[in-house]
């Protein structure tokens, strides 16, 4: 890496950490919960209340880093983080007064869809999608290679969402992929988002506070960003992978997947509060 891709990663990795750290625990501290929005408390897995002030943090983190990003992605990267963050929003607040039981997985978004019911998951395919179709744009890229972009940026937003559903788990894949992505031009991409779920990671594993959709989306579509800016002959496999794991998500419990796998569920428990 060149001194001043790795200066400009480490500035821009401490910038989304620091205020990752910061606002995540202001927006989750005493009195918190008079200035959030009703309903910003979740129950965990053991039925523990959890704050998404974590997610919030983490969400205006990277989006500070992402202005210190290099000219070619500093506006997508601006894009995609405000986009995963504003579907999360309306995820974690508004979906669960609007959406049914029912309103679950592809084909339950879709029958919501056909009823005139706009669940969270469409209104997050709508507002993601947009946004990463125009930042593959800003980021350079035409024709196939624009859908191609966006589906890998579109994608991994879903599948570090799909992940956060036991602490620090969401957290811990955008840093492990992340990690051999910090080399290189587009480095500071991922040493953005590294960055800041590195700082919501302690929190998140002492269930305290937590990613939600607000954070899991904003740090997932950064990531793709990065993953969407690898070389041409990788790229479409990037996009299919991220693709697949969504499709995999309707027929298959990656909860369970992680428990009957041991080394991935030693390191699913690594830092987290024993049971």
């Amino acid at each position: 890496m060149r001194v001043g891709a790795a200066i400009r990663s480490g500035a821009a990795a401490g910038l989304a950490a620091g205020i990752s750290a910061g606002l995540g625990a202001v927006l989750s501290g005493r009195g918190a919960s008079d200035a959030l929005p009703e309903g910003w408390t979740r129950s965990n897995y053991r039925g523990r209340p959890v704050s998404l002030g974590g997610g919030a943090g983490a969400a205006l983190g990277a989006a500070a880093g992402a202005l210190l990003l290099p000219r070619g992605c500093r506006v997508a990267g601006v894009l995609v983080v405000s986009a995963g963050a504003a579907a999360g929003v309306y995820d974690d607040l508004a979906a669960p007064r609007l959406e049914q039981r029912s309103d679950k997985g592809l084909r339950g978004h879709l029958q919501a869809l056909r009823a005139g019911r706009p669940s969270g998951g469409v209104v997050k395919v709508a507002i993601i999608g947009a946004a990463a179709l125009g930042a593959a744009r800003l980021s350079g890229a035409r024709g196939l290679g624009t859908v191609t972009r966006a589906v890998t940026i579109a994608g991994s937003a879903n599948a570090i969402n799909l992940l956060d559903l036991r602490p620090g788990r969401a957290a811990k894949a955008v840093v492990a992929v992340s990690a051999p992505l910090l080399l290189g031009a587009y480095g500071p991409v991922a040493a953005v988002a590294a960055g800041s779920a590195i700082a919501a990671l302690p929190a998140d594993l002492g269930e305290t506070r937590m990613l939600g959709d607000t954070g899991a989306n904003a740090l997932g579509a950064l990531l793709g960003l990065r993953l969407s800016l690898l070389p041409a002959r990788v790229q479409p496999i990037a996009a299919l992978a991220v693709a697949g794991l969504s499709v995999l998500s309707e027929r298959v419990s990656f909860s369970a997947v992680i428990a009957d796998t041991p080394w991935l569920a030693a390191l699913d428990r690594l830092g987290r509060a024993p049971q």
